[in-house]
């Protein structure tokens, strides 16, 4: 204060004393319910404390025998520490204790209670790999766990223990009422300290992580560590809204980044768990990518939206209802599909065996298609089948500069060189000028390209009169189907003005 006290005008202070008392008496300023979060944590936590669960699994795994500390595979200390605690136990040249030896290694997470018989919803990485899994109760109790069934696209799973009595139990929420900035409650078992109860805000929905197909998560900045993992996400009327499932953090511990599977997405998984031990998903044998404004341009899609089909699975529901690649998906069961990542959940949500009309963009124009629905996992299994071989005739190479690529005839030099497969047809890209926009698309030496807009193209003097055309039509861009040695397909599309 001696710097205020320094510029006071002589006389005034009784006057500043004066308001300064004022200011003290007024209450501070308030917003309505904001007080109500913080307040209303505790009778949550009170009221479902006993319907969060620890995880406790424990795993058999190869380790050397002998009272030696665990080191590394490969550490520098490994030789030194093995020679003296064999010579400790006068083991002399004995390679015994060399075997192998098997030790179990315990871990911990967390989970909720869903049905008072004993239905245990937890994360399936908790559980991976793990021979017992336990469900210690509040109270410290402790029930074997049977694996009901997992999904490790979702991270759920589900374990089904057998109480002598009727559990505490939660129930899920509806996710989608979740504002931006309400309060959620998250308990759970982090760093093994059971019980931890947290609290904080709705930091963002649908969250996009990169960590699986289905990515719609609920960002907190509730605390959420290592161990809370399968926990409960709550709202203030103590209804499970996300189950925790991972966090952003370089040291390991909270930096109020958590994200959680919305309670929409849990409870459709969860049902066919528990109904079929399995998940059944709707399937529609399509390959998509992201629609760009270039991609929009060059097929005429307005407003930018949809998922572009890249490829289209032989044996899948797509194929037969005349769903080709290079259409716009922007309609599925009368949903719009505002982008790409949007047409793998709404698939998988809808059921195996339904009749859909989906709402297409070709060449400019709405199309409906009708697909019956097969089951994603029936359609994982035929992803394996063999791929019948072709023979092709010797080409001579012609070699053509043109969007910055070098481009060559398919040969079968070219195809032991880049090792493409025989199913590939096409033009081979042989080399990509570094400075160029096809480099910055990411096009490689190797690719092959397919179609360029839309229509098959066999050699290299094609590629080039169909860039001609377009130029001549006044696109401004181009866009090439293009395939990689695997035969797997991605639409690109090139500026060429």
């Amino acid at each position: 204060m001696a710097g205020l006290h320094a510029s006071v005008l002589p006389g005034s202070r009784g006057a500043i004393a004066a308001i300064v008392a004022a200011a003290l008496l007024v209450p501070p300023l308030t917003v309505p319910g904001l007080a109500k979060g913080p307040e209303k944590v505790a009778d949550v936590a009170e009221m479902v404390i006993d319907a969060v669960v620890n995880i406790s699994t424990s795993q058999r795994v190869e380790s050397r025998s002998g009272s030696g500390p665990q080191l590394p595979p490969g550490s520098p200390f490994e030789e030194f520490f093995e020679e003296f605690f064999k010579n400790r136990r006068g083991q002399g040249d004995n390679n015994q204790n060399r075997h192998p030896t098997p030790r179990r290694v315990n871990s911990l997470g967390s989970g909720f209670i869903i049905d008072a018989s004993g239905l245990v919803v937890t994360n399936s990485h908790v559980i991976a790999d793990a021979d017992e899994v336990t469900v210690v109760l509040n109270d410290g109790s402790k029930l074997k766990a049977e694996i009901v069934g997992r999904d490790q696209k979702t991270d759920l799973a589900l374990l089904r223990v057998k109480p002598e009595k009727a559990l505490k139990a939660v129930k899920f929420g509806d996710s989608d009422r979740l504002r931006l900035g309400e309060w959620v409650v998250a308990i759970g078992n982090p760093f093994s300290l059971g019980g931890s109860v947290t609290a904080g805000i709705v930091s963002a929905r649908n969250r996009d992580i990169q960590s699986g197909p289905y990515d719609n998560y609920i960002q907190t900045d509730a605390a959420i560590n290592r161990g809370n993992s399968g926990g409960p996400l709550f709202n203030l009327d103590g209804e499970v809204v996300g189950v925790n499932t991972a966090i952003i953090s370089p040291s390991g511990g909270s930096i109020g980044i958590g994200f959680a599977v919305p309670a929409k997405t849990a409870v459709a998984v969860i049902d066919q768990l528990r109904s079929f031990g399995e998940t059944r998903r709707g399937w529609l044998g399509v390959r998509i990518q992201q629609v760009t404004d270039d991609i929009a341009e060059s097929l005429n899609v307005k407003p930018t939206r949809g998922a572009l089909v890249a490829g289209i699975d032989d044996k899948g529901p797509a194929k037969p209802a005349g769903i080709e690649p290079g259409d716009v998906i922007v309609k599925f069961d009368g949903r719009d599909i505002k982008e790409m990542r949007d047409l793998p959940r709404i698939v998988a949500d809808t059921p195996v065996g339904k009749d859909v009309e989906v709402t297409i963009i070709r060449k400019g124009k709405e199309e409906t298609k009708t697909v019956r629905l097969g089951r994603l996992e029936d359609g994982e299994k035929q992803a394996a089948a063999a791929r019948g071989k072709s023979d092709t005739p010797e080409q001579k190479s012609v070699v053509q500069r043109t969007l910055g690529l070098e481009l060559s005839n398919l040969s079968d030099d070219l195809r032991r060189r880049y090792k493409i497969k025989d199913t590939v047809k096409g033009v081979v890209i042989t080399s990509v000028d570094p400075s160029s926009n096809a480099a910055e698309k990411r096009l490689n030496a190797g690719d092959v390209i397919v179609e360029i807009a839309q229509q098959a193209v066999a050699n290299a003097t094609e590629v080039q009169g169909r860039i001609d055309q377009l130029k001549k039509e006044g696109r401004k861009s181009a866009l090439l189907l293009v395939a990689n040695a695997e035969g797997e397909l991605r639409f690109v599309a090139l500026t060429i003005q």
